[in-house]
This record gives structure tokens, C-alpha cells and sequence, in this order.
């Protein structure tokens, strides 16, 4: 048994403190990001936020004082990224917690003919984008057996439909937190993969309540998987994600029966999207209004455009 009790033991968590630990924020300036930075810094953490706009860090740095650091970068950089952990390390001292959190959505569009552009944009900020954080700062957090939060999105096992680019991306930074774990453990690391259902921002207001294609995916939606969160409790869900150092967290609750069930849940729905007609005549429509990868609008940027 004490045999037993020794193997287990690297799989043990004990909670984390976070008074005086150092938080890495992406995309800490607005959204979910930056009600996470605000609860943190309530913790006693000290924070680094990383941002691409510099507008959002200045009120930050403003509202939160001079105790924090801003920085600016994007994440799609991997020089700057790497540049942007070490001033952490190097300010601070250390580096405890990193939370990827930036992500951005591409506007509604087909595979067929959506902008390819856009496909590629939100691979580069959604999945790269995370390594880039992350991997600056592996080494910083197994020094002080630290913790990685990854913003993954409930969308990560939604059907793909009008904006493939996100659920794929979704689907692809849940894999790549899981490989994080799975190969961090061994040196004290611990990685939690958020789940997020649809909060409440405005991104989610003008794709889903103003897109005629997101009114009717809205609609198909189980009334339970229609609550939105607001970025406050969704901040609150990932600091506590982050003290109990859970593997994962889902958001709302009303999701976590549809994450266990995925493998039998998507085939069915696969067809019920197949064989809905008002469904099909909306995906012909936005076809139509952006054909030959016309489409121009730009894409929305930061970290709390999760659904």
C-alpha cells in the first residue's frame, strides 16, 4: 500500500496560494481577461498584462496602478512573445502562473466561402498564438512548480458550422493544453483547460442576436446550452479553476453533460443539421452574401470572444 501511496504522490495538487505569485495575463486588457487580472491582483498576485492594444493597457495600468506591468505585444509573434516573458521573469522575478487567454472570431462565413485569410488568422492567434505564450515560460514555472491556464471555448465540440475557423482552433488548443499536462506533470506543473460556454459580451450579442445565422444556432440550442455568462462569473470560474489547480472547468454547468456525451451527441446532431432546412437556406444565404472569399469585415480581437 505505502508503495501505491509513493507512485501517487506526483499526481497530488496542492492548492494554489496566490498571494505574491506572479500571473501572466494575455490579452488582460479587456474581457474576461482583464476581470480575471482584477480578481487575481484582489488575491494578492502580482500581474503582468499582455495585450495588442495599447489604449486597453493604459486604462488598465491606470485602474489598477503602478504595481502592474503592461505590455504590448501580439501573440501571433513568437520573438516578441519570448521577449515580452522574459521582461516578466526580469521585473518580477518569477513566474507562477500564465494564463492564455487572447483568442479572437472570425466573422461568419462557410468553409466554401469564407476568407482564407481570416481561417488562417485565427489558427495563428487562437492556437499558436497560446504556444507562443506558453513556451517562453516553461521553464520560469517548473522553477516554482507553477500553473497554466488554457482558454480552450465550449465550442471546442460544437459542430462547425459559419465559423469552422473558431471551433477548429477550440478543438485544437484543448489538445494542445492536454499534451501540455500530460508532459508537464512530471516536473510539478499543473495545466487547467477552460471551457466557456457563451458569455455575455457584445461579439456574442452581434453574432448571435443580430446574425440571422447565429439567431437560428442560437435557437437550435438547448435551453440550458442558451445561458450566457457574464465576463465577471466567467473570471471567477478560472481563478478558481487556477487555486484548485483543476484540469478542467466548464462553464456553465448546463454544457458539462454535452462534453461527456460529445461522442454520441455530435453524430445526431450532424444529421439534425443536415436535415434542417431553415438551417440549410441560411448557410446558402450567407453564402451568397459573401461569395468568393469576398468577405472584408474584420475580425474581432481579444480574449473573452468564447461560445
Amino acid at each position: 500500500m505505502l508503495v501505491q501511496l509513493k507512485r501517487l504522490r506526483p499526481f497530488t495538487k496542492p492548492p494554489l496560494t496566490l498571494r505574491n505569485k506572479v500571473a501572466v495575463i494575455t490579452g488582460g486588457a479587456e474581457g474576461i481577461g482583464w476581470e480575471t487580472a482584477q480578481l487575481l491582483e484582489r488575491e494578492g498576485a502580482k500581474i503582468a498584462i499582455i495585450d495588442r492594444n495599447p489604449l486597453a493597457l493604459q486604462v488598465a495600468k491606470t485602474k489598477l496602478g503602478n504595481g502592474i506591468l503592461t505590455i504590448n505585444a501580439d501573440v501571433t509573434h513568437r520573438d516578441h512573445m519570448h521577449k515580452a516573458i522574459n521582461e516578466v521573469k526580469t521585473h518580477f522575478g518569477r513566474i507562477d502562473l500564465v494564463v492564455a487567454n487572447a483568442g479572437i472570431t472570425p466573422p461568419p462565413a462557410t468553409l466554401r466561402t469564407g476568407n482564407l485569410k481570416d481561417f488562417d488568422t485565427v489558427l495563428g492567434v487562437n492556437v499558436t498564438g497560446v504556444l507562443n505564450t506558453i513556451h517562453p515560460a516553461i521553464e520560469f514555472l517548473i522553477e516554482q512548480r507553477g500553473h497554466i491556464l488554457v482558454v480552450s471555448s465550449c465550442a471546442a465540440f460544437c459542430p462547425p458550422v459559419a465559423g469552422a475557423a473558431y471551433m477548429v482552433s477550440k478543438a485544437a488548443v484543448e489538445q494542445l493544453a492536454r499534451g501540455l499536462k500530460l508532459e508537464l506533470a512530471t516536473h510539478g506543473v499543473t495545466v487547467t483547460t477552460a471551457y466557456l460556454g457563451v458569455v455575455d459580451t457584445q461579439l456574442a450579442k452581434n453574432t448571435l442576436d443580430l446574425d440571422p445565422i447565429g439567431m437560428i444556432l442560437n435557437q437550435r440550442l438547448p435551453k440550458p446550452l442558451q445561458k450566457r455568462l457574464p465576463p465577471i462569473e466567467a473570471a471567477k470560474v478560472l481563478v478558481h479553476a487556477i487555486k484548485k489547480r483543476s484540469p478542467t472547468v466548464i462553464a456553465p454547468l448546463g454544457w458539462l453533460p454535452y462534453a461527456w456525451l460529445r461522442g454520441l451527441a455530435n453524430p445526431l446532431l450532424d444529421k439534425f443539421i443536415v436535415r434542417d432546412a431553415s438551417l440549410q437556406k441560411s448557410l446558402r444565404e450567407l453564402e451568397q452574401r459573401n461569395p468568393n472569399n469576398a468577405h472584408k469585415s474584420p475580425l474581432s480581437i481579444n480574449g473573452d470572444k468564447h461560445a
